[in-house]
């Protein structure tokens, strides 16, 4: 058995005793990505799209080396030093009969900020080489000539050996953490988001440990009324924060990242990635024209996207026929779907309604028959039209969190606006949303600490860290958005029954909180602000979103579900600061959240 080296990259850049095949370009790895990676071929765009086993990242295979005694410390479940070199050594093994293995370094950040990463995967995943690297600066973006003569010094480093199967592991994969050494192994799993991960989780504590907090966040440039100033949008996966990162607001709008950035002492912000990785489900040209002609660029490459008999994409693909069943059934064999399944459902035997319910749910093992929404693209930003110019960063003046509630009692406000630094906080600690479809088959309301599960240390440090870096920067703005429903979910909008936050909306919701043009009031439950929809001033506001999105109690007056809201009321003040205490948030910041 392989001796696993346990020391941080810089010390040892190649541990392996294989042949490294170091920063191939664009077109060398997509020719390994067809030739390697199952179920890859090219679309009609002429870029690569994969379809992967795992439609989204695992945090229930996700593991940081450590003793129990100490699980309290961290945010993932702990695996022990001999239980963890017991699985690598296996690994390590197996990596080097295979030989090679795709070296990719690459930077996250630039300038003084910036995290020099080293990616290394086996050849079937040479596709996620090809989409990491895309989303990585290169070394000569980064460096300096004299720099570039030396050795490649990583701080960070992701070992990904999607094809070695762990039959003693549940799922039979596991991510395995080294956080002491800044290594992550990725084994089992051959979806893109934990190679991402894999980078960003480490990337979380590294900049923590040096003052700073790493935001799942959105963020774009916005000049509205002759200033310029920096936005970020924070949110889970399928919340939206991708659509409003890039929709327009003021005079311009130019994106500078679609999911991480670090906030640092003083109020600036740094960029990780050089890309974007934009959620595809329900992609329209007309209402996210920057995503989708990214999407469909050669340059791009796509994950778990649908595609026709002629290559071409459908962004709103659901439910598959019985002969696009036939047309797709090696690739759905690849990815796990059960051969008797496909048979039975090609045959006839089995009807979709069987299997399916009505919000489009299968079954367990007939997940083949509905499309997942989880589809993916990375977009390089030199591809990405209006992008902004990631060497002149404004200063950040605005801080907002996505809540996409949906459901019978969903009444969250289409805005609010926090009246303090512990109250934004508080919600930002909260980082509520209803299940999206990143998360599989689960249903209701989640909630996850700043929004993100990638911060590997006890979630609690978070909010303390954000409300010290918030009171720094002069004239902050922090709010929420909902991006989802109102009284319902899309069956009872379909019905007339619920309202839906549209992309418009929210569009407009933002420009007029960022013109200062919406006059507020105190909501009389949770003490934050939201429009005013009786003030005059507030008129053109209403004239693009309706009142009951505005202000959700009086839809439930309307509808004579009083009962429901104040239910909702009740439900969401108690399970908010149970949270908090959970987490052994500051006693400033549960304060907000009325009891």
């Amino acid at each position: 058995m392989a001796k696993v080296k346990r020391v941080p990259p810089h010390e040892d850049p190649h541990p392996f005793n294989v042949v490294y095949i170091t920063n191939p370009t664009q077109d060398e790895l997509r020719k390994m990505a067809l030739e390697h990676s199952p179920a890859c071929y090219v679309t009609k765009y002429g870029n690569v799209n994969k379809i992967a086993r795992n439609k989204a990242r695992k945090a229930q295979y996700t593991y940081i080396i450590a003793s129990e005694k100490d699980a309290h410390l961290y945010s993932s479940k702990v695996i022990s030093e001999e239980r963890a070199e017991e699985i690598l050594s296996d690994v390590w093994d197996y990596i080097h009969m295979q030989g090679r293995l795709i070296e990719i370094q690459g930077y996250y950040g630039l300038g003084e900020r910036r995290f020099p990463i080293q990616w290394l995967y086996t050849m079937p995943c040479a596709n996620i080489a090809g989409m990491q690297q895309v989303l990585s600066f290169p070394r000569e973006a980064v460096e300096t000539k004299d720099e570039l003569k030396g050795p490649y010094k990583p701080v960070i480093r992701v070992v990904m050996v999607p094809e070695f199967p762990l039959p003693s592991m549940p799922g039979k994969q596991a991510i395995i953490v080294d956080l002491e050494n800044y290594i992550t192994y990725v084994i089992g799993a051959d979806y893109f988001g934990e190679s991402k991960k894999g980078a960003l989780r480490m990337l979380n504590d590294y900049a923590y440990q040096r003052g700073g907090l790493v935001l799942h966040a959105g963020a774009k440039a916005v000049t509205i009324g002759g200033k310029r100033l920096t936005m970020t949008i924070m949110g889970l996966s399928g919340t939206g924060k991708t659509t409003t990162t890039f929709s327009k607001q003021g005079e311009l709008t130019q994106p500078i990242q679609d999911d991480m950035v670090c906030l640092w002492p003083g109020g600036t912000i740094s960029i990780t990635e050089n890309g974007a990785f934009a959620k595809t489900y329900g992609l329209l040209e007309e209402s996210e024209p920057i995503i989708y002609k990214g999407s469909l660029d050669p340059a791009a490459w796509l994950e778990n996207v649908y595609t026709d008999a002629e290559g071409g994409f459908d962004f709103s693909k659901e439910a598959l026929t019985t002969e696009e069943v036939k047309r797709l059934r090696d690739y759905l064999m690849v990815t796990g779907a059960p051969a008797e399944n496909l048979d039975a459902y090609t045959r006839g035997d089995v009807k979709l309604k069987d299997k399916v319910d009505e919000y489009g749910i299968p079954a367990d093992g007939w997940d083949f028959l509905v499309w997942t929404q989880n589809g993916r693209s990375v977009i390089p930003m030199a591809r990405i039209q209006g992008a902004a110019d990631l060497y002149d960063i404004p200063a950040v003046q605005s801080m907002g969190i996505l809540n996409r509630d949906e459901g019978p009692d969903a009444a969250m406000p289409g805005i609010v606006r926090f009246t303090s630094t512990e109250q934004a906080a508080a919600y930002f600690m909260l980082g509520e949303t209803t299940k999206t479809s990143a998360a599989g088959k689960e249903r209701g309301r989640t909630r996850s600490p700043f929004t993100q599960p990638f911060f590997p240390r006890s979630m609690g440090l978070q909010a303390i860290r954000f409300a010290e870096l918030a009171t720094q920067i002069l004239n902050l703005q922090t709010w929420l958005m909902n991006t989802g429903y109102v009284g319902g979910d899309q069956l009872d909008v379909d019905a007339g029954k619920a309202l839906k936050v549209k992309i418009r909306h929210s569009s407009a919701m933002l420009e007029a909180m960022l013109a200062g043009e919406i006059r507020w009031k105190l909501d009389p439950d949770f003490g934050y602000e939201i429009a005013d929809v009786d003030h005059p001033e507030n008129k053109s506001l209403l004239e693009k979103v309706p009142r009951e999105i505005l202000n959700p109690i009086i839809f439930f007056e309307k509808t004579d579900k009083m009962e429901i809201y104040r239910n909702w009321v009740k439900t969401m003040k108690s399970a908010r600061r149970e949270f908090l205490q959970k987490y052994k948030v500051d006693e400033k910041i549960i304060a907000t959240i009325p009891k």
